[in-house]
């Protein structure tokens, strides 16, 4: 089983890659970014996917336990660009063109001018990952305890999602902190702990969307969204109206008609109603599938890692592109409120998908390097090992 499961999550990150150019082939013909020219982002996003396989490539080569003994070193890294976002607010408050921040929507998430931008929170995400799998992994038998099971983890967790909530993004941050939560569960953290980490976590949560009204509306939104639908509403709205137009098999590839500048960023955070358009409810069924895939061969290849970092980090990187992609078809579904997240491996944008890609990588190489089972096998070794909430 072990050696058939990075087969299969090859190819599902495949399927959905494969799944993302086609779409982008459909909607950026109507996108037309930069100039006026037809199908740019899609030229673009083949760029970076070239550029993602590649670092999938390199990831999958470099041994995973590189990246333990170098985790402080690229926390501090991850810490640096998040912080080089925060230029475009020194620029404001001294009067000045931001010369390494961009803004973009309303966020200052980027670093970088013009076509050519970097979100650095994508990558935070990874390194924290690391950061906290490293952690538990090098304090084996010690989470249980207060020092080790709460505070010091949580000091981490804590700067890490800080700086991506402070750049308005509170997609990111819940996203972060939730991968955090997720990898002190299955490192055993007592349940306790993990209430105080939840509760400040909510709490954060509630005081970012109390203070900036925008926010609070758009939660709102979601409890009576015909009411909105000509205001914060709308791109939810007609996302809806995208996946009931598509029927059961959908009108179409390239038939769709809510991309022709009636549903905002359909190539971007909101490419999900665009495949419900144009491939229908058997389309959207067989992409949450894949998803559902891609995942179990994550947890698979985690499971059988050779140490317990390999088992940790490989956990937090299959739950990351899980909780992603659940949170964005909950977005899009109008079940959750409107946040830019996007759907891994298929929408436009080349952090997120450089991001994907080398956890896929990072995965590849746990899975080289872990212990291999057949099928018979499994069960024999349940019934010696004692079930734990550990990987």
């Amino acid at each position: 089983m072990a050696k058939r499961s990075v087969l299969l999550l090859l190819l599902m990150v495949a399927l959905l890659t494969g799944l993302g150019i086609t779409m982008l082939a459909s909607t950026s013909y109507h996108t037309r970014e930069g100039g006026g020219e037809d199908y740019v982002t899609l030229w673009r996003q083949c760029t970076w996917v070239g550029v993602s396989i590649v670092a999938c490539v390199v990831m999958a080569l470099v041994d995973y336990n590189v990246w333990f003994r170098w985790r402080w070193w690229l926390l501090g890294v991850a810490s640096f660009g998040l912080l080089l976002c925060y230029e475009w607010y020194l620029a404001q408050a001294l009067g000045y063109k931001p010369m390494i921040a961009a803004r973009v929507n309303g966020a200052a998430r980027w670093i970088g001018q013009g076509s050519v931008r970097v979100q650095p929170s994508e990558f935070a995400k990874l390194v924290l990952i690391v950061a906290m799998a490293g952690w538990f992994a090098s304090h084996e038998n010690l989470e249980r305890t207060l020092k080790h099971g709460l505070i010091l983890p949580g000091l981490i967790l804590g700067g890490v999602v800080g700086l991506i909530g402070g750049e308005v993004d509170l997609g990111n941050g819940s996203v972060a902190a939730a991968v955090g939560v997720g990898i002190m569960f299955v490192a055993g953290t007592r349940g306790r702990y993990l209430g105080v980490i939840i509760g400040a976590a909510l709490a954060a949560l509630w005081a970012g969307i109390k203070l900036a009204p925008n926010r609070f509306e758009r939660v709102m939104i979601i409890f009576d969204l015909e009411k909105h639908k000509e205001t914060l509403g709308l791109q939810q709205w007609i996302s809806k109206l995208a996946f009931g137009s598509g029927g059961l098999e959908g009108r179409g590839l390239g038939e769709g008609r809510m991309k022709l500048s009636y549903l905002p960023e359909a190539h971007t955070d909101f490419i999900f109603p665009m495949v419900g358009e144009e491939l229908g409810f058997w389309g959207v069924t067989a992409t949450v599938m894949v998803f559902i895939l891609m995942t179990f061969a994550g947890m698979c290849i985690a499971s059988y890692a050779p140490n317990r970092f390999g088992k940790l980090l490989g956990f937090g990187l299959t739950f990351l592109l899980a909780l992603e992609a659940l949170l964005n078809m909950g977005v899009t579904t109008a079940l959750l409120p409107n946040k830019g997240l996007p759907l891994p491996f298929v929408s436009y944008g080349g952090s997120s998908l450089l991001a994907a890609m080398m956890a896929v990588g990072v995965l590849v190489n746990i899975h080289r390097q872990g212990v291999h089972l057949t099928w018979d096998q499994l069960p024999v070794i349940r019934r010696k090992r004692r079930w734990t909430p550990q990987l």
